[in-house]
């Protein structure tokens, strides 16, 4: 997946993302933070698992960007910057911030110079700047990180989990694992209870769920109304990698069953045998029928890590019941592949024709989903096989 974006993936200062139909670059001026940090975090896990050495290079050339184009001078990340480096947008948004740290830590972890301290710094000023009271993530700020509205994302928050597993792994500093573990129990355990174990996505500044946010946009691109099936799998994955790294005596089991849990909940309510629909109602009904190729992909990465922590556990046929549906999610995943080699966002219901849709330009969406679920696979596998 890496091979067939490399260099085309590459401009001449960051990334750009490249079509799924003609594998040609998007002509655009734009650039994202969240798209370069994704792209770091590909090219980082295509060099942890022996991938050529370009896979290094392309690592330095998106944190060099990160550092000069995107980094301000109080330690925030601009949101969109233009191909010269001067910033568009200066939003200093939690959920773009979380990437970045997960960038850092990913390239740290191959040994990038200067990634474990830019890890730190921006830890820090995660710390400082958008961590609440609650000890989670707050949202969008201004440049002078006041708030744009009164709202908080379990979104963000998810993928800040995700972003501190990954220091931990760079690192070995349970302080990260600490972090992780909090957003995590606080998310998918406490505001759960409320919701009857599922994930709803928005909240209020006070961590209420908010029902009728964005109710008026149910298509919208980060923060749609309703539960997505997609998140609760991507959930399932990351508690599973808890697991991995807890100790039974000061966490309990309460992950791996809770990772359980939210797979099942995700497969129930959202599977449709060609991909998972985008969004359900508090009824169950679905909103957006849209199979989104994100949502499939953490699906492959949750069956793979509960694959193998099954096998931790001993249960043969847990343990054999994710690797079916690994292996059923694998089979859906070339409709989903465009002929250029990467992915497309999503596909269009069966009634609505089942047509691949491209991602729009400046697009945050380099294949991170699919790589992610790839590099789960074969670690997941590698352990299982391990033990056998």
């Amino acid at each position: 997946m890496l091979r067939v974006q490399y260099p085309d993936v590459l401009a001449k200062r960051g990334f750009q993302l490249i079509h799924p139909m003609t594998g040609e670059q998007y002509s655009n001026d734009r650039r994202h933070l969240i798209a370069a940090c994704r792209a770091v975090s590909n090219f980082a896990l295509g060099t942890a698992i022996d991938g050529p050495d370009w896979c290094r290079d392309a690592v330095k050339h998106g944190i060099h960007f990160l550092r000069e184009a995107h980094r301000s001078p109080d330690g925030g990340y601009h949101l969109l910057v233009d191909s010269d480096g001067k910033p568009i947008d200066r939003t200093r948004s939690a959920y773009g911030h979380a990437f970045v740290l997960l960038a850092y830590s990913r390239a740290a972890t191959i040994g990038i110079d200067g990634a474990t301290s830019d890890l730190r710094r921006t830890h820090q000023v995660i710390e400082e700047r958008l961590r609440d009271n609650e000890g989670l993530l707050r949202s969008d700020c201004d440049p002078d990180w006041s708030e744009l509205e009164a709202y908080r994302g379990q979104n963000a928050n998810m993928h800040a989990c995700e972003a501190y597993i990954a220091a931990y792994e760079a690192t070995g500093e349970d302080r990260f694992l600490d972090r992780a573990r909090h957003i995590a129990k606080t998310i998918t355990v406490d505001l759960a209870e409320e919701t009857d174990g599922l994930l709803w996505e928005h909240y209020s500044a006070e961590w209420d769920h908010d029902f009728e946010y964005n109710a008026d946009e149910p298509r919208h691109q980060f923060q749609p109304p309703g539960y997505q099936p997609g998140h609760h799998a991507e959930w399932a994955k990351l508690l599973g990698l808890l697991d991995r790294y807890s100790d039974d005596t000061v966490d309990g089991d309460w992950q791996y069953a809770r990772a359980v849990e939210l797979f099942d909940a995700a497969v129930e309510m959202g599977w449709a045998e060609d991909g998972f629909v985008y969004t359900i109602n508090r009824d169950g009904k679905t909103i957006v029928p849209d199979r989104y190729g994100w949502a499939l992909a953490e699906a492959l990465g949750a069956a793979a890590t509960l694959k193998e922590r099954a096998d931790a556990c001993g249960v043969a046929d847990e343990r054999d019941r994710f690797r079916n549906w690994e292996q059923r999610f694998l089979e859906e995943v070339p409709t989903y592949r465009g002929p250029a080699g990467v992915w497309y966002e999503k596909r269009l219901s069966p009634e609505n024709g089942g047509i691949p849709v491209a991602p729009d330009a400046p697009g945050v969406e380099p294949d991170y989903h699919p790589v992610s679920a790839y590099y789960e696979e074969h670690r997941s596998t590698r352990e299982v096989h391990r033990r056998a």
